[in-house]
């Protein structure tokens, strides 16, 4: 069962070290959940007293005010041996034997959290103390209660430490050890009066009574000790201190137990009590009922750790990881977040993600669509017809066949249709450009870094442009190539024109009759056709090798070496993380830490038993 007590401790000194003082943090707290042991009084009640009866030693400080400014979390470690000695958290590795030197490192310790003025901190001081006659306990002596403020102190000095007394004693996993002087009416007891508000049952409530020997003749405090005056669950205890005298006479803590048990049994009111009398039975009281507690709240301990590891765990992966301090690291971090990036952007691609299936519905819908709006019978018009057959001619009719006549007539229609290939390339521009912008939102890393996340879309940008525009090059160049060269095969298997073009006595004008010029604009026509059908298949393809693949290749290639000529000072820029983000990936850090090193001191002494 020691070792429940020990686990304890290490964990309230881990929460300490890694900034866990309560629920005063934002973030997920272990301390409020460690059972724990909190001393209360007012002022001159005998508190300070009473703690040191308990450990043995004069360690304190002592004067008049408020000399506890600050909770001090006192960890009794009792062990073989006849060396007693005292360390601090905040001094790791320094071992006090003179306890003289530890009341003065308390005091300067809350000198250092509070100024040498007279106001409280609600920080902790962890003091551990070593030695065979004490037993295994945690106190948490805190302020005392008073009811007016003193020189130097600010008004609200009462109720600040009212305050912070209740923000430790309301938690259910706080006893309580109430101190009372006997020697003062028990309903004006500043430390009743704050337990009865959070702990109104006295199930969590020690009811500890000072300066019984100095009660005024003919009186007695049986009534307390027994419990009628004030119920508690459990029973009063009794104690003795040192006087002043005796203090100023330096009396040993041995020699004041002594008297302390003498008293308890000589007196006749109090010998059927004085069994469970006494600073040494207070001690055993306590070291037990908290091994108690804290083994009834271990399942829920570890059930906090683990919801509050998962939970850091997400936050602290939500906020991505920290930034490297060398130029090499933050090289390395801006090119895997680009590949993350691009990863995501080549999955809304080939359809892992939504939004490529956009470019196929340019390719199946759009772009045959706009070819058919093509308005080739305005080309092809009868007047049109006659118009370039005749200019084609010149001044010398064709023979056979207008051939020149039908190359421009081909032409004029082909050249047309450039305006829905360009749209094409421009439309699957424009869904290369969208996807850029979502796979940026779904960049969680992106996130972190906002000048990083503009030079990427803007260098995403760049490349999209760049390939529309080459794509917009080669994609017109197929149109030009089918103007540049036609078919032949196509017209050789068109059937013969066997009639003449007219009569020498009629005008050039009239050369060729209707019948003659709607055959020919038939079969370019079916010659423009046959183009679109081909052009409709190509062009897609064209589209996809210059803008998608490439965008699949080589979206950052032209960013990735501009990266490797920056400096340090500039990569830092891009990685211009959010200094409240910093701060508080540093803080979860540190409670993860702290959540993990719990897990596995609990783990440890289950191994143990």
């Amino acid at each position: 069962m020691e070792n429940l007590i020990s686990l304890v401790n290490k964990l309230q000194r881990a929460c300490t070290a890694l900034g866990d003082h309560g629920a005063e943090s934002a973030l997920p707290t272990l301390w409020d959940s460690l059972p724990a042991i909190a001393v209360v009084g007012g002022q001159s009640s005998g508190k300070s007293s009473v703690l040191e009866s308990v450990v043995g030693k004069d360690f304190l400080p002592r004067g008049s005010g408020i000399v506890t400014r600050r909770p001090l979390v006192l960890q009794l470690n009792r062990i073989d041996g006849p060396e007693e000695y005292a360390e601090f958290m905040h001094l790791k590795k320094k071992r006090f034997t003179d306890f003289a030197l530890v009341r003065k490192e308390i005091a300067d310790e809350t000198d250092r959290a509070t100024g040498r003025t007279k106001q409280i901190s609600t920080v902790p001081i962890y003091l551990s103390i070593y030695s065979p006659n004490v037993v295994n306990l945690t106190l948490i002596d805190l302020p005392g209660l008073t009811k007016v403020a003193v020189e130097g102190q600010p008004d609200s000095i009462v109720h600040d430490i009212e305050n912070m007394i209740r923000s430790f004693i309301e938690k259910p996993n706080c006893i309580i050890l109430a101190i009372s002087p006997a020697n003062q009416d028990l309903a004006t007891s500043d430390a009743i009066k704050i337990s009865r508000e959070v702990d109104p049952k006295g199930e969590r409530t020690f009811g500890v009574l000072t300066k019984i020997d100095l009660m005024d003749k003919g009186t007695d405090a049986v009534d307390i000790l027994e419990g009628r005056s004030y119920r508690l669950q459990y029973p009063w205890i009794g104690v003795v201190n040192r006087s002043q005298q005796d203090i100023n006479k330096n009396v040993d803590m041995i020699t004041a137990r002594i008297r302390e048990r003498e008293y308890f049994a000589s007196i006749p009111e109090y010998k059927h009590l004085a069994h469970r009398m006494g600073s040494e039975h207070l001690a055993e009281i306590l070291s037990k009922h908290l091994e108690s507690v804290i083994k009834s709240r271990i399942p829920g301990i570890q059930s906090l750790i683990t919801k509050a590891t998962a939970e850091l765990e997400t936050e602290l992966c939500r906020l991505g990881k920290p930034i490297a301090a060398d130029a090499g690291g933050k090289l390395y971090t801006i090119m895997e977040i680009c590949r993350m990036f691009d990863s995501i952007y080549k999955e809304h691609l080939d359809g892992v993600r939504s939004g490529g299936e956009k470019i196929y519905y340019v390719f199946d819908n759009q772009f045959p669509v706009a070819l058919k709006r093509l308005q080739f019978e305005k080309h092809l018009a009868m007047e049109n017809v006659k118009k370039l057959i005749t200019q084609a001619d010149g001044y010398q009719p064709h023979l056979i066949a207008p051939e020149q006549g039908y190359r421009r007539l081909i032409e004029s229609c082909l050249v047309s249709i450039k305006g829905p290939a360009e749209a094409a390339v421009d439309a699957v521009h424009a869904i290369l450009k969208e996807l850029v912008h979502r796979a940026i939102k779904e960049t969680h890393e992106l996130k972190q870094f906002p000048t990083l996340r503009v030079e990427v879309s803007s260098a995403a940008f760049k490349a999209l442009d760049r390939m529309r525009d080459e794509s917009k090059k080669n994609t017109l160049m197929l149109v030009d190539m089918e103007c540049s060269y036609l078919t032949v095969d196509f017209f050789r298997k068109l059937p013969q024109d066997v009639e003449k073009g007219g009569s020498p006595t009629q005008s050039i004008f009239d050369r060729y009759n209707d019948s003659y010029l709607r055959r020919i604009g038939t079969n370019v026509q079916a010659y423009v056709n046959m183009v679109c059908s081909t052009l409709r298949n190509s062009i897609p393809k064209s589209i996809v090798y210059c803008q998608v693949r490439e965008a699949k290749r080589s979206l950052l290639d032209h960013f990735f070496t501009e990266l490797g000529a920056r400096e340090t000072k500039q990569l830092s820029k891009l990685l211009d993380e959010d200094p409240e983000v910093m701060e508080r990936r540093a803080k979860l850090a540190q409670r993860l830490e702290l959540y993990r090193s719990a897990q596995a001191e609990i783990d440890a002494v289950a191994w143990a038993k």
